[in-house]
């Protein structure tokens, strides 16, 4: 190896003194290959030695962790490198793994292009959530697009229910005018129940959706988001990037609101960058087929009971039905802006739908209507039977007798038993005759209708000798304040 100085010297004999090789390497005894080396190589490049790393007894364990799932982080890697006797960084792990990652090919694949009306793509996204003054509610938005024209559908739901699912599925098909014949999902858990190579189970419920609607259901192999390219960077990807950012959401319906607008205003008018057409243009509504003529109910639906107080419970809040509900089970159904309930086949009352949480809905309504219900709830049966056969006059007359210090209970039945004997429409005259004498109680109206029930002989006026006499008159007494004056001296003896 020579020395700095004599690589100089080489330089200088050749390039300024125009010496050979040979009487270079003459002159400095060096080889004359050594010689051309320095000359093709002015400056070599320093030695360095391997410095050994802390990751160096560990790759043969990160290798096979990545055998066992090859998007591991460097985190999970270090945890589990730990207990082995790892103490470096997660930087150098980082930098590992980059290169490993880099080493591996990229899987390629072929594109396929729908024709008009063969195939809707289908998926769920996870964006963020709404603040209902304080209570908190995940928003997810739920994608198709028609794969030909790459026409979209969003709608942004509180839920990821197997209901919500069908439900935006019908929504999106009344939207675009009909049902692609084949229908392609992830591996989202409302409609696939087990997917093992290329077997796949469907969840039943959602077999028995989409027999109903005619089309065929196709599930994406695991880990192949590739499969359903469109949705993934056509559908939720473009929602996030182009709707999503510097908006403002007061609750579901306005995100649903503005969802529409920029559906129909932005999204579906934009030259799309591998069709180079609209796909407002490029859509063949005359290519899908037909809805069913009658579309099934596809609410929430749940069965609660109605408690005491008149509420029953349904998503975290309470709505209140009529008082003669109370200790029956009602059915709840429910969708994005309506709770309606239901007594078999009844609806009894529709609420708009709460999205708080804690909320107590139609408590006024029904309370009042119970209140004004409650005298004659308070009333006994022999009570109501006595009014429903006299008239609603006769409540007037039993509210006096309850001013009254007699025993009304004993009164009631024996005012019953008065009418079985003499029949209601003599027990209501003589009630209006005893009201009208102050007289509250049984033994007063059986009085009077004893009275009437046998009524005196009328004698001739008796003819005194003096006609003068025969001309006096009377004023006019009642015989019920005798009769109540005689009665009440009694019950003071007894």
């Amino acid at each position: 190896m020579p020395t700095p100085e004599q690589i100089d010297s080489i330089h200088r004999f050749h390039y300024v003194e125009k010496w050979s090789l040979r009487k270079i390497a003459s002159h400095l005894k060096l080889n004359r290959r050594t010689v051309a080396k320095f000359l093709s190589t002015p400056a070599p490049p320093p030695v360095t030695r391997p410095r050994p790393s802390k990751l160096d007894p560990f790759k043969a364990a990160i290798a096979e962790l990545l055998q066992q799932d090859p998007k591991a982080q460097a985190p999970v890697i270090a945890q589990r490198l730990q207990p082995l006797g790892y103490q470096g960084g997660q930087t150098i792990l980082k930098d590992h793994l980059r290169a490993v990652r880099d080493r591996t090919p990229k899987r390629a694949y072929v594109r396929v292009e729908s024709a008009p009306g063969e195939r809707f793509e289908i998926d769920w996204g996870h964006f963020d959530s709404l603040n209902y003054e304080g209570d908190q509610r995940k928003l997810y938005a739920f994608s198709l697009v028609e794969c030909h024209s790459r026409k979209m559908y969003v709608e942004f739901t509180h839920s990821q229910c197997f209901e919500t699912f069908v439900r935006c599925h019908v929504h999106a098909f009344q939207t675009l005018g009909g049902i692609g014949r084949e229908l392609a999902y992830d591996n989202l858990t409302t409609a696939v129940a087990e997917h093992d190579g290329n077997l796949v189970r469907f969840n039943p419920r959602f077999l028995a959706f989409a027999r109903e609607f005619g089309f065929y259901p196709r599930a994406c192999h695991v880990a192949a988001p590739w499969e359903k390219g469109k949705v993934e960077r056509g559908g939720i990807g473009y929602v996030r990037q182009n709707f999503w950012p510097l908006r403002t959401f007061a609750d579901l319906g306005d995100v649903n609101h503005q969802v529409r607008h920029w559906l129909q205003d932005i999204a579906n008018q934009r030259i799309h960058h591998e069709t180079r057409e609209r796909p407002d243009d490029r859509f063949r509504p005359d290519c899908l087929r037909p809805l069913p003529v009658i579309v099934p109910d596809y609410r929430d639906s749940a069965e609660a009971l109605v408690h005491k107080d008149l509420r029953l419970q349904f998503d975290g809040n309470r709505y209140c039905v009529p008082h003669r509900f109370v200790g029956r089970r009602l059915i709840v159904k429910a969708n994005s802006y309506t709770v309606s309930i239901y007594h078999r086949c009844e609806e009894i009352v529709e609420y708009p739908r709460c999205w708080r949480r804690g909320q107590t809905l139609g408590a006024d309504r029904f309370e009042r209507v119970l209140a004004e219900d409650r005298p004659a709830a308070q009333r006994s049966r022999t009570q109501q039977r006595l009014i429903a056969l006299l008239g609603e006059e006769f409540e007037s007359y039993l509210q006096g007798l309850a001013q009254t210090d007699r025993s009304l209970p004993r009164h009631i039945t024996e005012l019953l038993r008065l009418v079985h004997e003499y029949g209601p429409e003599s027990v209501t005259a003589a009630v209006a005759k005893a009201q009208a004498a102050g007289a509250y109680g049984a033994d007063y109206i059986a009085n009077i209708l004893r009275q009437m029930s046998s009524p005196r002989d009328v004698q001739p006026p008796l003819r005194l000798k003096n006609p003068a006499l025969n001309e006096l008159a009377t004023d006019p007494l009642s015989l019920l304040a005798y009769d109540a004056f005689i009665l009440n001296a009694g019950k003071d003896r007894s």
